[in-house]
């Protein structure tokens, strides 16, 4: 049954052509997600469909009668409204009724519960109580008579998703609905969705929740729609393959464009009919050699400054906010290429720990040591306030008219736009005329053109596209400094990290040898070893019967150290490459004197370093080989 029809969508804002002739429908039982470059105007498309502007041109039909549930990307509850009033804000009878058992269950008033109960029975609306109760107390709403209009951007997106869950639309349109989640909640709503015999479409960046919650993929390149019925790994080898067909198509055009501009060139001034149909043909052939546009890509390149040997030591670090203990007794001492990843629920401390690695924040006990190299790149959540009345390459300009690249080579402002994406013409457009992810785009190149060598990313990925986070990736992949990343996007975690800094709100932070995946695995696992001894332990002791002496069963490794022996395997084999490096340059005839002594101290580094790793590694080996 087709629930939705799109047909010939056309927007524009003044001169700039969002998208035009956009015609797609959807089904019954369909879970798509919309993919696109920031600025093509994927929030507006969804803003349009779900009736909340207006296009220029085009149609939007839904099935009769169709109830659809909309959440906006950063969704803002009706003024003066409380928490209860939002969210039970429907028309249902289900929804009304155990919205006024709660009102007069806080009253007080007895007689008028006991209606309600009654009425409740007649709808058989109890199971649909334990449905609510559950998705309030997963989304940690709990104060429901708080006004809503006061809650913080995160609280709001779940206020928001806790109304369109209930409402039990037949069709949901979600804008970003993992932005302000913490992972808890993005892998129960991933559940929910995955599972929910619901119609759903949506924009997000986290590739993880798309992957497993969608069934295809429609895709805005260059103002055509193409449609990708699979996951995310499919939808990458798809638009690749046709990429690469394309890419052949115009290879072939442009060697019969020479052949036939050879033609056009000996030609006499009087043509023939033949002629001139086959000069017809010549200029089709021009505009098919002209074929797919270049592909944009963000290009990142920085000039890092140099890393000393000190970098950040931390020393029994701890702060306290009143009574509330964020941080207890932590210690760390960073090394050169780190790469840490930062989660927890919301509220433990992330934003607190990141302030002390800063120097924004002073511990209340303890110390921190910051190297006098260190160039500290910072990537807020909350971004960078532009003057809205400000142009893009004025941005830019107040930072730097020159950025300085390795081996001398400099770029100005405009250029360093253009390999972020800013055409020529974006160049002079004002930062309020920005989409979300463009200006998050706009705010990461200004961090990156200082040339910082400990980059710290607060949430990056919110309202980046796809491809952006991709090239962004790679960068960071090869990026020669220390890199500390808080994320709840869990693919961009697995790709980037090799250990993790667990807050769980109680002062204490774990650092956990491996990526989030491999931490999830571990959580389930010890969650599963919990349950199990609680089971042996509500069952009666067993009468033991004397027996011959057995075998004891070999002691196998834990999973975390099966993470951490893969981890000193690859350590081993970096330092020993170091090792190797050092030496080489040691036995330079080039060589100086004091640089000779600065690669002593390192090569012994080097070695001290490689033999506690190879220690370790043999104790594991032994206790697994047991």
């Amino acid at each position: 049954m087709n629930y939705l029809s799109v047909e010939n969508l056309a927007k524009s804002y003044g001169e700039r052509v969002l998208f035009e002739g956009l015609s797609f429908g959807i089904d019954q039982g369909q879970k798509i997600a919309f993919v696109a470059k920031n600025g093509t105007g994927k929030s507006t498309l969804l803003k349009i469909i779900a009736g909340k502007e207006t296009q220029d041109s085009g149609n939007v039909i839904f099935n009769k009668g169709l109830v659809v549930g909309y959440l906006e990307q950063n969704p803002e509850p009706t003024p003066g409204k409380t928490i209860l009033e939002e969210v039970f804000d429907a028309d249902t009878p289900e929804l009304k009724v155990i919205k006024q058992l709660k009102i007069h269950t806080d009253s007080g008033d007895s007689d008028k519960v006991s209606k309600v109960l009654e009425e409740m029975d007649r709808l058989n609306a109890w199971d649909f109580e334990s449905k609510v109760e559950q998705v309030l107390s997963t989304l940690q709403i709990n104060d429901l008579s708080q006004n809503a209009s006061t809650l913080s951007g995160g609280q709001k997106k779940r206020v928001a998703l806790a109304k369109i869950i209930l409402r039990n639309p037949d069709l949901i349109i979600l804008d970003e609905p993992t932005n302000h989640l913490d992972t808890e909640m993005i892998e129960w709503l991933e559940e929910f969705l995955g599972n929910a015999k619901v119609t759903l479409l949506m924009i997000t960046h986290d590739r993880y929740f798309l992957d497993r919650v969608c069934n295809e993929i429609i895709e805005l390149d260059q103002g055509e729609l193409f449609a990708y019925k699979g996951n995310y790994e499919y939808f990458l080898e798809k638009k690749h393959l046709r990429h690469a067909t394309a890419d052949a198509e115009v290879d072939k055009a442009q060697n019969l464009l020479s052949k036939e501009l050879e033609w056009m060139r000996r030609q006499p001034k009087a043509r023939t009919t033949k002629s001139k149909a086959r000069i017809d043909s010549f200029y089709d052939l021009e505009e098919s050699a002209q074929g797919r546009k270049k592909e944009d890509n963000v290009e990142l390149e920085i000039n890092m400054n140099r890393l000393g040997n000190k970098i950040l030591e931390l020393h029994n670090v701890s702060k306290s906010y009143g009574d509330k203990e964020i941080i207890k007794d932590f210690k760390y001492i960073f090394k050169r290429k780190e790469r840490v990843g930062i989660v927890g629920p919301n509220g433990t401390g992330k934003t607190t720990l990141i302030s002390l690695f800063t120097g924004h924040l002073l511990p209340d006990k303890g110390k921190t040591i910051l190297g006098e190299t260190v160039v500290f790149g910072h990537y807020h959540q909350e971004g960078m306030k532009f003057k809205e009345e400000m142009r893009v390459i004025d941005v830019v300009k107040e930072i730097a008219e020159f950025i300085p690249l390795t081996k001398g080579r400099t770029l100005t402002a405009s250029q360093l736009l253009e390999r972020f994406l800013f055409t020529p013409h974006a160049h002079y457009t004002p930062v309020s005329k920005l989409s979300g992810g463009e200006r998050r785009r706009l705010y990461l190149l200004t961090v990156l053109m200082k040339n910082p060598n400990f980059l710290i990313l607060d949430e990056p990925t919110n309202d980046l596209d796809i491809l952006t986070l991709t090239v962004l990736e790679d960068f960071l992949k090869d990026f020669p400094g220390c890199l500390v990343i808080v994320s709840h996007d869990r693919f961009f975690l697995d790709k980037l990290v090799d250990h993790l800094f667990i807050l769980r709100g109680n002062g204490e932070v774990k650092d956990f040898n491996g990526t989030y995946s491999d931490y999830r695995h571990w959580v389930k696992e010890q969650d599963s070893i919990a349950m199990e001894d609680k089971k042996n332990a509500s069952k009666p002791a067993p009468v033991v019967k004397a027996a011959a002496p057995v075998k004891p069963k070999a002691v196998k490794l834990t999973f975390a150290e099966k993470i951490e022996k893969e981890k000193l395997e690859k350590e081993i084999e970096t330092l020993e490459a170091e090792k190797e490096k050092f030496e080489t340059e040691m036995n330079s005839s080039s060589v100086t004197p004091e640089r000779v002594a600065y690669l002593s101290t390192e090569y012994g580094k080097a070695s001290n370093r490689l033999d506690e790793a190879e220690m370790r590694w043999l104790e594991l080996e032994e206790k697994g080989a047991n």
